[in-house]
Order: structure tokens, then sequence, then C-alpha cells
């Protein structure tokens, strides 16, 4: 009976959030480090691994909510350089053949509406993981492009940048252009064009699960004007008015873009 009284306390709030939320100005683009997969496992005596599969199956609840509020970009935070290089073997071939059988089997399904776009240094990831991601994202490509999922995995937000200049540098020598002349026409547009998440906006809101109050190196140039929220809940326990909550913070914030 308490359990039946909690859930209908629960479906009742959230109606009312979503109730606030009609009409709000609501973010088009959320961002979100996926934090704490290991933690809730571990409360719960289960294996980190247990506790990846439960994280990757979330994202798909999460990316239904997101599509119900019109929110038509999203970049989830998988894994960075330095989790593929200094967590356990074990623990990292299971995040990644959750990435194949989860994410990129769910993305490819006829009826998935996303389409997937990939960020990162993909040659870090295991060949089999790495050409699965790609496969799922030519897969998506043709989709209308109304709803976009960016995968940050093998990611680094500072080696991006590296990346960008790097890029735009060798695109200029390729055009004959002198240093000098590279030096003098650099502009932020210019670096930005070379991002990895290039074509897409940036993100308006960035959500950090778990607790924890930074950014991980996640998205550095492109959320220098996002709005942040941090929520104490692991990413396998996230619920729906968690989500609620943060877009009722964001649009109650008036936004300055560094002013």
């Amino acid at each position: 009976m308490l359990q039946m009284f909690r859930a209908a306390a629960y479906r009742l709030y959230a109606h009312r959030l979503r109730r606030r939320l009609a009409g709000a100005g609501l973010p088009r683009h959320v961002a979100m480090v996926m934090d704490g997969n290991r933690r809730w496992a571990r409360e719960r005596g289960l294996t980190a691994q247990t506790g990846h599969r439960h994280g990757a199956e979330h994202i798909d609840e999460v990316l239904g909510w997101c599509a119900q509020a019109d929110i038509r970009y999203v970049t989830v935070f998988v894994a960075s350089v330095d989790n593929m290089r200094k967590r356990d073997s074990e623990e990292v071939d299971n995040l990644m053949a959750m990435m194949e059988n989860v994410i990129a089997h769910r993305l490819t399904h006829p009826d998935n509406r996303w389409r997937l776009h990939l960020a990162g240094r993909l040659d870090v990831l295991p060949d089999s993981t790495r050409n699965a991601l790609k496969l799922a994202e030519e897969a998506t490509r043709e989709r209308d492009a109304l709803l976009h999922l960016t995968v940050a995995i093998g990611y680094d937000g500072r080696e991006e940048i590296v990346d960008a200049v790097r890029s735009l540098l060798d695109e200029q020598a390729r055009a004959g252009a002198s240093l000098s002349d590279v030096a003098q026409g650099i502009t932020a547009e210019a670096i930005a064009a070379h991002l990895y998440t290039d074509g897409r906006p940036d993100p308006d809101l960035v959500i950090r699960t778990s607790g924890e109050r930074r950014m991980s190196g996640f998205l550095l140039w492109q959320a220098a004007y996002s709005e942040l929220y941090f929520c104490d809940v692991y990413w396998p326990g996230f619920r729906e008015v968690d989500f609620l909550r943060a877009l009722r913070s964001y649009a109650a914030r008036s936004r300055r873009f560094g002013a």
C-alpha cells in the first residue's frame, strides 16, 4: 500500500513539474555527464559491470524525456581518454561491450528517431567498439535531422581543442597560407568549425549526476556559456523528476553569456 501511494505521489509531482514547464524557455541542447554507475552498483552489492549496464540502458529512457520536452540535441559523456587508459581493463572491456550491444544496437533500430554523432579519440577504442559505433553513425545518417545524439567517448576537452587547432593549421597550410597569415586570421569561429561537434549548437544546459561538481574536461570550449546543474543522484537512479527539476532550474535563470 505504501509503495502504491509513493508511486501515485511521484506521478502527480512529475505531472505538476511538466505543467509548470509548459511554455517555459527550455534548452535546445542538453549535455549530460552520466556519473555514478559504479557507486550506484556498489551501494547495492552489485558489480561495476552491472552498474554500467544499467547506466547504458538508462540512456534510452532519458532520451525519451528529452524528446518529450522537445530537446532536440543531447550529448552524453560516456568515457574519457583517461578512463580508457587508466581503469581496470575488465571494467573498460565491459563498458565497451555495453556501447556495442546496447547503445549502437538500439540506435540502429528502425523505430529509433535519434541520429548518432561521435565525439572523441576513436583510435583509443577497441576495434569492435569503434566499428560498431561508426556503423551506427552511418546507419542513422539519413534520418530526419530533428533529434541528434552525440556520444562523447574516448573524449578529452583539451585534446579536442588541440586537434581543432591542428586541423585548422593543416587546412591553411594546404591552401598555401603563410604562418603569419594564419596567425592573423585565427578566430574563435574558425577553431569551432574544427571541433568534434562542428555543425551542432553549443549546449545550453550541462547536467552532471552523482553529486560531483566539476566538468572533468567535458566540452570545455562548447560549455563556456552553458548553465550548469549538479544532481546528487547517481546516473542509473536519475529519475524523470530529477530531469524536470534541472529544466525548472534552467528556466528560472537569466542567461548572461559571460556578461
